[in-house]
């Protein structure tokens, strides 16, 4: 039996997982398999059509029941799934944002947090935006948040001294390496308290 693309993506992810994104080759997913480069270019024409597959395969589960029914409570809840399946894996949300996966779980993720949108009541242009807005979110903190997991964090005390830079100072507590969860549910949560002011016309 030869080699199939649920394989393919499943060796992918475990490569991202031991060396991360740029470690991903179509030769160390061969290598990873015990098969030659073609068995994978046959399922994958290119490295991004790899990490496409890779980045769609990550959301398989983010609309698995149950799931809220009630408003916001369905937008945060996948929301917050969408954050944990970028998490489950190594530099996950550098590769979702390297891609533009117009694959059949990416579409569906979306079609379902729109449609929890224009449920709600808001406006195409609303439901749309926001679904952006939120998943522009959760890529950028999730990058941060596992860049943050190999690296030191980005600000030190002596970086930021507080005569120099004093509102930097101030708030530093509140920007380390054990904040990104609050700071996850607090960008949510305001972007949820201001959709009301986002039916506004444009302009």
């Amino acid at each position: 039996m030869g080699t199939t693309r649920g394989e393919i993506v499943a060796a992918t992810l475990a490569v991202l997982d031991e060396h991360g994104l740029d470690g991903v080759t179509m030769r160390a997913v061969a290598a990873r398999l015990g098969v030659q480069h073609n068995t994978v270019r046959w399922h994958a024409s290119s490295k991004g059509r790899l990490l496409e597959l890779a980045s769609d395969e990550l959301l398989a589960h983010c609309l698995d029941e149950p799931l809220p029914e009630a408003f916001p409570d369905r937008l945060k809840e996948l929301s917050r799934r969408c954050r944990a399946a970028l998490l489950s894996h190594r530099d996950a949300a550098r590769m979702v944002a390297g891609v533009f996966a117009a694959e059949p779980r990416t579409l569906r993720y979306a079609d379902t947090v729109i449609a929890t949108l224009l449920a709600a009541g808001h406006s195409p242009r609303t439901a749309a935006w926001t679904h952006w807005t939120i998943f522009y979110l959760t890529l950028g903190l999730t990058q941060e948040q596992q860049a943050a997991q190999e690296t030191a964090p980005a600000l030190l005390p002596d970086q930021v001294p507080a005569d120099t830079y004093p509102a930097l100072a101030e708030v530093l507590p509140y920007v380390g390496p054990d904040n990104f969860d609050q700071r996850f549910e607090f960008a949510l949560d305001l972007i949820i308290a201001g959709l009301p002011q986002a039916e506004r016309p444009v302009g």
